[in-house]
């Protein structure tokens, strides 16, 4: 009797340990479960906190852009709100509401700059005053800026005053395209005001050009002159000199002879990229790896 009873208490146990297995497992299978979900959750969380940060990076860069640039009026926050972007349009924006951008001290600086402005222009029927019958003086060209109700009126308005303020000088300093007519173009203009009527102008397809920067490019020209006398070379080497646009001379031979000065001489001119604004594209990985 007392063996059988014995017998039951040790079934009994072990039954008990079994339960005492199964529930040990499920806890640690549902601990390891809730673990996971923890940690997945995190890594959404993070990612998700990294997405609207870069978001948010994106959006003050593109406010900084719009507020340099003199699209629009600044923000009253430190970025613009949906608000603000909806009731903005550029074109009816007076320059007064965009101080310090871009905008602004392109029409306010150097379209009213003495310096370029002392650069004589040639007569242009574009920048006639039909109402005065003169050439535009700078506060018409801004006032016809300012004052421009649509697209149409401003669009004109900028004709105006990149043809016929001193912003006109920028471009021929420093075009913002490859363009070898227009520079044979002005090379032959200095020789003409010189005194000078060369045969003929080319490229000089077999100078180097030479490396100045990311944004700046050359363009090579090789200068010939002979059979003039001296006072006429010399006034074409002033004029160019003189230039609005740079010539930089690598090389140059000069000889006398009988009275003459030839010149022989390669020199570079300068022209640059167009700046634009360009979009970057960046990707969030949920496993950090960009």
């Amino acid at each position: 009797m007392a063996k059988e009873v014995a017998i039951g208490k040790r079934a009994k146990i072990s039954e008990a340990e079994q339960y005492m297995l199964l529930a040990v497992g499920g806890a640690a299978l549902f601990l390891g479960v809730a673990i996971a979900v923890v940690v997945n959750f995190i890594h959404v969380i993070s990612f998700n906190a990294n997405v609207i940060s870069e978001a948010d990076k994106s959006i003050v860069k593109y406010s900084t852009a719009i507020r340099d640039i003199g699209i629009c009026p600044a923000p009253k926050g430190s970025v613009y709100t949906i608000e603000e972007l909806q009731a903005c349009n550029p074109n009816t924006v007076s320059i007064s509401e965009v101080p310090d951008s871009l905008r602004s001290n392109i029409v306010e600086n150097l379209a009213n700059d003495d310096a370029l402005n002392s650069v004589p222009k040639e007569d242009s029927s574009l920048c006639l005053n039909s109402a005065t019958g003169k050439s535009y003086t700078y506060s018409e060209l801004n006032k016809l800026y300012n004052d421009a109700k649509n697209s149409e009126e401003l669009a004109a308005a900028s004709v105006l005053l990149r043809s016929c303020s001193a912003l006109r000088i920028i471009p021929d300093a420093l075009p913002a395209f490859r363009n070898e007519e227009a520079l044979l173009s002005s090379l032959n203009k200095i020789f003409n005001i010189s005194g000078w009527d060369p045969d003929s102008l080319s490229p000089d397809s077999n100078s180097q050009l030479l490396e100045y920067g990311t944004n700046l490019n050359s363009l090579a020209v090789r200068l010939s002159i002979e059979g003039v006398n001296s006072f006429v070379t010399m006034k074409v080497i002033n004029n160019i000199e003189r230039s609005i646009r740079d010539f930089n001379f690598n090389s140059a031979t000069i000889k006398w002879d009988k009275g003459n000065l030839d010149l022989q001489a390669q020199a570079n001119a300068f022209y640059m990229d167009k700046s634009v604004l360009t979009e970057s594209t960046k990707t969030i990985a949920g496993d950090k790896k960009e």
